[in-house]
């Protein structure tokens, strides 16, 4: 193949315009730039957006998921069910509260953790089930909340990836678990920059969580510029610096006013790409089960093996065109902080789809152009590549 572009179309784009702009010159402007009055009216409307009690904005959704182990009660010598296919900051949040990450293997078809696998993972010491929502498809979470009532354990949902995702009829955040975080990355749907937020209908959890953020500060900062009376605050227990900024809750704010429409537009794009991709045997398009709406966060796709390339070749082949792919998902137990011996003979499917998956360009503002020469070139990979 021959570069047929100058400019390499990215794997993701964030979204953000005239309308972000005004919003954060407006908070420039008011003289309150760090966690105030945006980030309680974000909270607000995020929560109403998911149909969730209580949305507690941080930094990050790493920062969402280590204060979700805290509150969870997550300590030393306790094991935490999760993935390992999933981003490093998934097993990250467990250990930060002292835990252990015990990995849970994945259906082939979903790449989110395969419930009929749960049982032969728990053990005496576990304590908690992090469900992630890989790529924005709703885990199985009919399922693992079953085992998990049962066995007497907790579920929190790693929904990075999930803004706007529909399970069973209700958006990802509601109180399908006892608390949901999310990410706002620029490679999210819904972006601040960075920063995270955490969902859950607990009005204990909430305030703790709020607490938390803020350096177990017994009273807000909002709260104690707005009294009419001195307030002097206290200090609990230790917590931590993970607040959120006005400025990027004002851009939180005008990008959840678009949410519905970025959502449609991935979703179309993504049909697009599954209905050319269908015809080729070597790339298996991702699915959809029925009780789920995905948001599409990321368009992801298998190679078989009998496929002309390899996973690697692919992507040298698309960049060699102009084309930016990311490999699918990492596999946590490959990295050296979580790497055990025992872990592949009990990975298969992770280490499967780590090796053999591939996100395609997706983003709001990629052209039927753009899609349309992402789907030409990977057409064009018809003929065997030396390996």
């Amino acid at each position: 193949m021959s570069t047929s572009r100058s400019a390499t179309l990215p794997v993701a784009r964030p979204s953000l315009g005239q309308a972000e702009e005004v919003a954060v010159l407006e908070v420039l402007r008011s003289g309150w730039v760090s966690q105030g009055p945006r980030v309680a009216a974000f909270e607000a409307a995020f929560a109403e957006y998911v149909g969730a009690a209580h949305a507690i904005a941080v930094s990050s959704c790493t920062t969402a998921l280590h204060l979700a182990m805290l509150v969870a009660g997550i300590k030393p010598g306790d094991e935490v069910l999760c993935p390992s296919l999933s981003y490093i900051a998934t097993a990250n949040g467990i250990v930060y509260a002292g835990g252990t990450p015990v990995f849970v293997d994945v259906d082939r078809s979903t790449y989110n953790m395969d419930p009929s696998r749960i049982e032969a993972a728990i053990t005496p010491r576990t304590r908690a089930i992090l469900a992630v929502h890989q790529v924005g498809l709703p885990s199985a979470l009919e399922e693992i909340c079953d085992i998990a009532n049962r066995r007497g354990l907790l579920v929190i949902e790693d929904a990075a990836c999930a803004i706007g995702a529909v399970y069973k009829g209700r958006r990802i955040g509601q109180p399908h678990t006892s608390m949901a975080c999310f990410s706002f990355h620029p490679r999210k749907i819904l972006t601040t920059g960075e920063g995270g937020m955490i969902t859950t209908a607990d009005a204990e959890l909430a305030a703790r969580l709020r607490r938390l953020r803020q350096h177990a500060m017994s009273v807000s900062d909002l709260a104690r510029h707005a009294s009419a009376q001195v307030v002097v605050e206290s200090y609990d227990e230790v917590g931590y610096n993970y607040r959120m900024t006005d400025l990027q809750a004002a851009i939180g704010l005008v990008q959840l006013k678009r949410l519905p429409e970025m959502i449609d537009r991935r979703r179309w794009l993504a049909s697009r790409y599954t209905e050319r991709l269908s015809q080729l045997e070597w790339l298996i398009p991702p699915v959809e089960p029925a009780e789920c709406k995905q948001n599409y966060q990321s368009y992801m796709v298998r190679l078989t093996e009998d496929a002309p390339v390899t996973r690697d070749q692919l992507m040298q082949e698309l960049l060699n065109q102009g084309i930016s792919t990311r490999r699918g998902i990492m596999a946590i137990h490959r990295e050296s902080p979580y790497r055990k011996g025992e872990w592949d003979a009990r990975l298969p499917e992770t280490n499967l789809a780590a090796d053999t998956t591939i996100i395609l360009p997706l983003f709001h503002d990629m052209t039927e152009s753009d899609q349309d020469h992402v789907l030409d070139c990977v057409e064009q990979i018809s003929s065997p590549v030396r390996r």
